[in-house]
């Protein structure tokens, strides 16, 4: 008699990830978020820096130019005002001479020659004086004009700097709210730039006295 054996194939399933899988799971998904959140925030502060940097540098041309153009500006008023000085003397000389002359050679022929000349002189420096003075004060006028767009760039220049400090420590802290006070200073750096450019009237007194 044959004896049939049968085996029954009993599949056991696999049970179900335990606490610790669950734990070490769960901390895979914190660090790939956490090193998602890292990228976005360097990617953040590069993308602030090189735009900081760039605006600062054509910042830096322009404030060259204007601080040429300053120095341009006051050496012609220097001149000028040197010329108008030199008109004054020239013009007290003259009538101080003429009234010399009128008294010791009148009537003398040659003093009448003397007389003339010297009227002339005087004429000449009365229109020649007030003509100086208008043109060395307007040299002046431009060198003050100059100097507040000069402020504004050097204003800009302080805010984008910190700006690009800050963000630098925000990407080594990896914190968003100073990446935001960064944000904040160079802000206020490129609206100080922008008036220097579009030669916008905006002074920071306070600002400027407190640089000197």
């Amino acid at each position: 008699m044959n004896v049939v054996h049968v085996v029954h194939v009993v599949h056991v399933a696999r049970p179900p990830c335990g606490y610790r899988e669950a734990r070490r799971l769960t901390r895979m998904e914190i660090e790939v978020s956490a090193e998602a959140k890292d990228k976005s925030l360097n990617k953040q502060v590069a993308i602030t820096v090189v735009v900081l940097s760039v605006f600062a540098g054509l910042c830096g041309i322009k404030d060259g130019n204007i601080v040429q153009a300053m120095q341009q500006a006051q050496s012609d008023s220097i001149d000028l005002w040197s010329e108008y000085q030199a008109a004054r003397t020239k013009l007290h000389i003259a009538e101080s001479s003429r009234v010399q002359i009128a008294l010791i050679g009148a009537g003398r022929p040659e003093a009448a020659a003397l007389l003339a000349d010297l009227d002339r002189n005087i004429v000449k420096y009365r229109v020649e004086a007030p003509s100086l003075a208008k043109r060395a004060k307007a040299r002046s006028d431009a060198y003050d004009a100059l100097n507040v767009h000069d402020d504004q760039f050097d204003a800009s220049e302080a805010a984008v700097s910190t700006a690009i400090s800050i963000a630098a420590v925000a990407a080594l802290a990896e914190s968003s709210w100073l990446l935001f006070a960064s944000w904040a200073f160079g802000a206020f750096g490129l609206f100080m730039g922008l008036c220097g450019f579009a030669g916008w009237g905006f002074h920071p007194d306070i600002l400027s006295t407190l640089l000197g």
